[in-house]
């Protein structure tokens, strides 16, 4: 906020004046403060009209961290979701189980086959190494999601990361004490994690977050939100991707929608969306590209519509 001064003849006026901006208009909100004011009555004005604004600026937006919605760019993230058809889909959760587990954990670098990761699931091979105990392990925190009755939180965040790498890292379960950065095949480096000193400070936030604005969102967008963030943050030293992946059909369960694969095959443009998010707040193309990849799980791993 800003003060604004505009002469009219021999008198000057005082504003208040907030801008801000939704795609390439900006808005402003201004509120007059009085005319040829002393310092010290632009000082008493300016904090009245501040409230004022303030009380205005929560009936019209909700910030995201670092950044600004707008309840009408809410609106529209809303209407995008709508597009998705959820009517009491059955969901073949065995096949929903091993596809996720392949492609989550391939998206990592994993070289264990959809094939393999059938028969470890099925208990008809046991896993020989890290990879094949990651993907067992990994199988297993879908599960978790599917039953649980917690709420997002800290502790929940840490036992999906200790589920999932149990027996092949070191620190499973833990947040990181080192600093972490995200690099590209070159070597380039596309993201770097909240320093390990205020993991505690960006989480928390994230849960306070979800709890203050769970009901403002579609569950998709939701989700979108909360994996995003999460990722953008960072929390561990690996293992980020899949904990990330997890917390998203965390949230789409808990709020009664069927759950989502993200492909291999779609891996660039995945990652491609979560550095517009982090580096220019831009949300949307991460729900246009879930609506696609759910769009592609639901054909995939849904069976006939649940009888009323």
């Amino acid at each position: 906020m800003f003060i604004e001064k505009r002469k009219f003849g021999k008198d000057i006026k005082y504003y208040l004046v907030y801008s801000y901006r939704e795609k390439d208009k900006v808005n402003k909100f201004r509120r007059y403060l009085g005319k040829n004011l002393s310092k010290q009555e632009i000082e008493l004005s300016r904090n009245e009209a501040e409230k004022e604004i303030s009380s205005l600026l929560d009936d019209l937006r909700i910030d995201i961290f670092n950044f600004v919605l707008t309840k009408n760019q809410i609106q529209k993230f809303n209407e995008i979701e709508s597009k998705i058809k959820i009517d009491h889909l059955q969901i073949d959760w065995t096949k929903f189980t091993e596809e996720f587990v392949y492609n989550t954990n391939a998206i990592e670098g994993s070289t264990v086959s959809l094939d393999e990761v059938k028969e470890i699931i099925e208990h008809k091979k046991k896993p020989k190494d890290e990879e094949e105990l990651e993907a067992k392990n990994v199988a297993k925190a879908v599960n978790y999601i599917m039953e649980t009755k917690e709420n997002l939180s800290l502790e929940l965040i840490k036992k999906l990361h200790k589920i999932c790498f149990t027996g092949t890292k070191s620190f499973a379960g833990k947040l990181r004490d080192v600093e972490v950065v995200v690099r590209t095949s070159r070597g380039d480096i596309v993201h770097s994690g909240v320093p390990f000193r205020e993991l505690d400070d960006h989480l928390n936030d994230l849960i306070e977050w979800y709890k203050g604005n769970k009901d403002k969102f579609r569950p998709l967008v939701l989700a979108a939100i909360i994996h995003n963030q999460f990722e953008h943050i960072h929390p561990f030293q690996d293992g980020n991707g899949r904990v990330g992946r997890l917390l998203l059909n965390f949230i789409l369960i808990k709020n009664k929608y069927p759950p989502m694969n993200i492909a291999l095959e779609d891996r660039r443009e995945y990652y491609s969306t979560l550095t517009e998010y982090s580096k220019n707040q831009n949300l949307k193309p991460t729900i246009e590209y879930l609506i696609k990849q759910y769009k592609k799980t639901l054909s995939e791993v849904t069976t006939k519509k649940k009888k009323m």
